[in-house]
């Protein structure tokens, strides 16, 4: 079992090139790569309080970039989440939301936000099983309730909520 740990910021490069890596099976090089740029350095230097690594003494083998909102006090968000592909389906992404979850509920926090495009069944389904609810978006695409241009001229998303508590 991996053991359990907060980021550092000289995690940064690896985690890069584990989303490079590992999300090379479902998309170019080049998709691949334009993914690892949604983790600037800035994320570890800011948030490594607050993001997770499951490591097993010889590498990163999944992480969780989320941090706390600076304009209140009840809202944490979950950023980014990878798993090594030949760990999936073994609960390492659901060990690293619970201890995210339990981390943020001990300082106060009470909800949980997290997006994700709307073709992305696996994490739409996976936020579901987590207790996420989807906000009402704009529209419907997919069949589902999206927020259009969330991220940018074509960059629709789904927006996930949840409430937590101790």
């Amino acid at each position: 079992m991996p053991a359990l740990r907060h980021a550092r910021t000289s995690d940064h490069r690896t985690i890069v090139e584990c989303v490079q890596r590992w999300w090379g099976d479902s998309r170019t090089p080049e998709q691949a790569r334009e993914l690892s740029l949604l983790l600037p350095r800035l994320f570890l230097q800011f948030f490594c309080g607050t993001s997770l690594i499951l490591e097993d003494g010889t590498d990163i083998r999944a992480f969780l970039i989320g941090f706390y909102a600076a304009d209140n006090d009840t809202e944490a968000y979950i950023h980014f989440v990878g798993v090594d592909p030949k760990l999936r389906g073994q609960g390492m992404a659901r060990r690293l939301y619970m201890t995210f979850f339990q981390h943020a509920a001990e300082e106060g926090r009470t909800e949980v936000r997290a997006i994700t495009s709307p073709m992305n069944a696996g994490s739409i389904a996976f936020h579901r099983a987590m207790g996420f609810s989807l906000e009402r978006g704009d529209r419907e695409a997919y069949g589902l309730s999206v927020h259009t241009d969330y991220d940018g001229p074509g960059q629709d998303r789904v927006c996930f909520h949840k409430k937590i508590a101790l």
